[in-house]
């Protein structure tokens, strides 16, 4: 409000995320690389400026979500994190509905917290893998190998369309969720490529959406490195990164007698047969026409059971 655009840009942007019916999550970092009072009087840093900066925030914005970074240097204690988190769910304004991380202190990340974050495919320098299933996850990385725009990056540096789609199946198949940054010019503008990006990874939702929103991980994650399962209720999606051929052959879900396999976009029931303990899919044949965003293609399996297919 005092320099450059003299406006609350936090609070026109907030404003705005809801009235479009969003969640609104804010980001801060604990610590700020070169302030003085940061690095020479760490606890009069914390109490005189960035507890009262996150209160300020959480009380005048009321985000649903509070991204907290810049946790390494210090453990939690040196930080007050239990203190401000204490306030959080217990006098904040957002006390009944705020979500947080897990970077609260040197010793927390993967430890502690509301959901736990990897970066770039890592959660404390390992790859994410079964053991953060157990616990609700955040993927944060950005579209190109930095998290905001960076003007020297070229097109190698960006993931493909297919690689993002891919990345979020993958990582929804898990479990976990997708945070992917989006970095705007000097000017405020977000980049043509990453715009194309965006509009590319909202076409395929568009057609196959619900085998991600609203899904949780199968018994099974997925086989080998073309196909991932996600689960709503009693359906269950077998997600191909890669177009089949004739027959789509998988082998942990077991279909019963009066079961549906259907491909998302396309509609019309499929032909199956059971084949060994699992099962063999005949696909329609296939047409650019049918395929508005072909990066991934969604099967819905209903009557998915435990048992033996019926011989």
């Amino acid at each position: 409000m005092d320099l450059n655009p003299h406006r609350d840009l936090v609070g026109d942007l907030s404003k705005a995320v809801k009235a479009a019916g969003l969640r609104m999550g804010l980001y801060y970092s604990l610590y700020e690389w070169y302030n003085p009072q940061y690095l020479e009087n760490l606890p009069g840093y914390v109490d005189g400026h960035m507890l009262p900066q996150l209160k300020d925030l959480v009380t005048r914005y009321q985000p649903d979500l509070l991204y907290v970074d810049g946790e390494w240097d210090h453990p939690s204690a040196a930080w007050k994190s239990e203190q401000f988190l204490a306030w959080l769910y217990n006098e904040s304004p957002v006390k009944d509905r705020v979500a947080v991380n897990d970077r609260w202190g040197k010793e927390t990340r993967s430890r502690h917290g509301g959901y736990y974050t990897s970066e770039y495919g890592e959660v404390n320098g390992q790859s994410t893998g079964e053991a953060t299933m157990r616990h609700k996850w955040d993927e944060i990385r950005g579209i190109g190998r930095s998290f905001g725009y960076n003007q020297v990056e070229d097109l190698d540096d960006y993931l493909s369309s297919d690689s993002l789609v891919h990345t979020l199946v993958n990582i929804v198949s898990k479990g976990g969720n997708l945070t992917l940054n989006v970095g705007p010019t000097a000017e405020g503008l977000i980049p043509v490529i990453m715009q194309q990006r965006l509009q590319d990874v909202g076409n395929w939702l568009k057609v196959n959406g619900e085998a991600i929103y609203g899904t949780t991980p199968w018994r099974v994650a997925g086989e080998g490195s073309n196909v991932r399962y996600t689960r709503k209720g009693n359906t269950v999606y077998a997600i191909a990164f890669r177009w089949p051929g004739e027959r789509l052959v998988l082998a942990a879900p077991r279909l019963g007698t009066n079961a549906s396999v259907t491909l998302l976009g396309h509609g019309k029931p499929l032909a199956w047969q059971p084949q060994g303990n699992g099962v063999a899919i005949t696909l329609p044949p296939r047409s650019p026409e049918d395929f508005a965003a072909p990066y991934a293609y969604a099967f819905k399996l209903e009557g998915v059971r435990e048992g033996k297919n019926p011989q």
